[in-house]
C-alpha cells in the first residue's frame, strides 16, 4: 500500500486549500491533486435581489478582487438596462480596474512569491516571508509596499474607499474625477516607473538561478484565453473580444463576444473540490485545458499598446519560440502588466475629457439577461445574470479567473510533485516547491468557490486514529 502526503493548508495564497500527494509502494509519486476546501454560494443567495444591487454585493466576494467583481457585475447590469455607458465613465472604470490589477500583482509578487526567489525555495521556513525580506532585502520589501499602496490609493482617491467601494454602478460610475486627484496620481507616476524598472531588472537576473523550476513549474502544452482589443488585437483589461490560442501559437478562436461564452466554455465538477473545472468545448473535458491571467494575456496579444510594456513584452516573447508555456513566467508577466497598467493610467488621465461630469446613464431593466466580462488580476472574469420583469435576479452564473486555471493548477502540482518529491527522503523544500507552483497562478479561492447548480461533494468522517468512520458522496 502506498502512502499519502497532505499539504494543508497551502500557504501564501488567498483562501483555503490543500494538496494531496499519493505515493506508490516504492515511495514515488503516483498522483497529486489540488483541493479547494471552502465554499461560498453567491449565485444562489443573490436570487430575488434587484439587479442594481449586484455591483455592491458582488464586490464583497473578495477583499482583493473587489473592483474586478464589481466591474464585471456592473457590465452585466449595463446590458440588462440596455444603455450606452458615458465615454468618460468607461475611462474611469478602466483606470480603477488597472489600479486594482496593479495592487493585486504587487501583493502576489512581492509579498507572496518573492521570498522564494530572494531567500531560496529551501530556505528557513520561518524566514521565508515578507518579514524575512524586510531583514534581508529591505529596499525590495519597501518597493512592494509602495507599489501596492499606490494602487490602493488610486482606488480610494477615485472610488471613495480602498475596500468595497460602491462607486462602480450600473450605467457608469457614482462620481466624476476631480483635477486635484488627477494631478495627485500623475505626480506619483515617475517614481513608480523607477520602482518597476529596478525590480524587473533584479527578477530577470534571478531567473537565471531558477532554470530547473522554469522547466518543471507548470510547463506543458495548453491553450490560452483572454480579452483582446477587437481592432488591434492588443492587451485589453476592460472590454473587447475573447481570443483562444493553442499551444503552438495558432489562434483557434480569433474573437468571440463575451455574451457567447457558454458556446465555447463548458463547466465540469469533481467530487474532491468545491471549485469548478472550466474547459474549451471544442476539445472536450479534460483535454480542453486552457490558462488565463498574465501569462495567457501576454501570449495571445499582438501588442501591449504602450511603449515601456511593449519593450518588455518583446523580451518576454523571446523566452520561447512560439508560446511561453512555463507557468513560472506568470511572475514575469505580472511585472510587465504592472508597467502597462501605470502607462495606460497615465494616458487616460491625460485625455482632455477625463474630467467630464457626465458619468452615468440611468434606466429601468430593458432586457432579461446580461453578461459582463472583464480581465481581473488573475484572468478573465465572467458574470452572467437573468432577471424577471421587476429586475430581480432569477439566475446567476460566475466563472471566476481562478476557475479557468483549475485544470492547469492540478496538472502543475502533478508535474512538480513527480519532479521533486521523494517519499523516502522528504524535505520541507520539496513540499514548498509543490506549493510554489500554485502560487505562480496566484489563485483567489474566496472568489472561485461557486457553483452553477449542484456541487459534487465527497465528505469523509475520519477518526482520531486516521480510520474512515463514514462517508457520503453526492455526484
Amino acid at each position: 500500500m502506498g502512502k499519502q502526503i497532505v499539504i494543508d493548508p497551502v500557504t501564501r495564497i488567498e483562501g483555503h486549500s490543500k494538496i494531496t500527494i499519493q505515493l506508490d509502494e516504492n515511495g514515488s509519486v503516483a498522483d497529486a491533486q489540488f483541493h479547494v476546501t471552502q465554499y461560498r454560494g453567491f449565485e444562489k443567495f443573490i436570487e430575488g435581489r434587484p439587479f442594481y444591487e449586484m455591483p455592491g454585493i458582488m464586490g464583497r466576494i473578495c477583499g482583493i478582487c473587489t473592483i474586478s467583481h464589481s466591474m464585471a457585475s456592473a457590465k452585466a447590469c449595463d446590458q440588462i438596462m440596455a444603455v450606452s455607458v458615458p465615454y468618460t465613465a468607461r475611462k474611469l472604470r478602466r483606470i480603477v480596474n488597472l489600479a486594482s490589477i496593479l495592487q493585486s500583482h504587487a501583493l502576489s509578487f512581492f509579498y507572496l512569491t518573492s521570498p522564494d526567489f530572494l531567500l531560496g525555495m529551501e530556505s528557513n521556513v520561518r524566514k521565508r516571508s515578507i518579514f524575512g525580506l524586510v531583514e534581508s532585502h529591505p529596499e525590495i520589501a519597501r518597493d512592494g509596499v509602495r507599489l501596492r499602496r499606490f494602487g490602493q490609493q488610486m482606488i480610494e482617491w477615485i472610488a471613495g474607499k480602498r475596500l468595497h467601494p460602491t462607486w462602480i454602478v450600473p450605467g457608469g460610475v457614482g462620481a466624476p474625477l476631480t483635477d486635484e486627484i488627477r494631478q495627485r496620481i500623475l505626480a506619483e507616476i515617475p517614481g513608480i516607473y523607477q520602482l518597476l524598472r529596478r525590480n524587473i531588472d533584479w527578477f530577470k537576473r534571478a531567473m537565471e538561478d531558477y532554470q530547473q523550476e522554469i522547466r518543471t513549474f507548470g510547463n506543458f502544452p495548453s491553450m490560452f484565453m483572454g480579452l483582446v482589443d477587437n481592432r488591434t488585437g492588443g492587451l485589453e483589461m476592460y472590454s473587447g473580444i475573447l481570443r483562444i490560442m493553442d499551444e503552438r501559437g495558432n489562434i483557434i478562436e480569433p474573437g468571440f463576444k463575451p455574451k457567447e461564452y457558454a458556446s465555447y466554455i463548458g463547466e465540469a465538477v469533481e467530487p474532491w473540490s468545491f471549485m469548478k473545472f472550466p474547459y474549451f468545448k471544442g476539445r472536450g473535458y479534460p483535454e480542453g485545458i486552457y490558462r488565463v491571467g498574465p501569462l495567457a494575456r501576454l501570449n495571445i496579444v499582438d501588442t501591449c499598446g504602450t511603449p515601456r510594456a511593449n519593450q518588455e513584452w518583446a523580451e518576454f516573447r523571446q523566452l520561447d519560440r512560439r508560446v511561453v508555456l512555463s507557468s513560472f513566467y506568470f511572475h514575469y508577466a505580472r511585472l510587465i502588466e504592472c508597467v502597462y497598467a501605470v502607462e495606460r493610467i497615465e494616458q487616460l488621465l491625460e485625455e482632455p475629457d477625463i474630467l467630464n461630469k457626465k458619468v452615468r446613464a440611468i434606466a429601468e431593466p430593458n432586457r432579461s439577461e446580461g453578461v459582463g466580462v472583464t480581465e481581473a488580476p488573475r484572468g478573465t472574469l465572467i458574470h452572467h445574470y437573468k432577471v424577471d420583469d421587476q429586475g430581480r435576479i432569477t439566475w446567476a452564473n460566475l466563472i471566476v479567473s481562478t476557475n479557468h486555471n483549475n485544470l492547469a493548477m492540478n496538472r502543475s502540482v502533478q508535474q512538480v510533485a513527480h519532479r521533486y518529491v521523494d517519499g523516502a527522503n522528504l524535505t520541507e523544500g520539496m513540499l514548498n516547491r509543490v506549493e510554489a507552483v500554485i502560487r505562480a497562478y496566484d489563485p483567489c479561492l474566496s472568489c472561485s468557490t461557486h457553483a452553477q447548480n449542484q456541487v459534487a461533494m465527497h465528505v469523509q468522517l475520519i477518526g482520531p486514529d486516521g480510520t474512515l468512520l463514514d462517508e457520503a458522496v453526492r455526484e
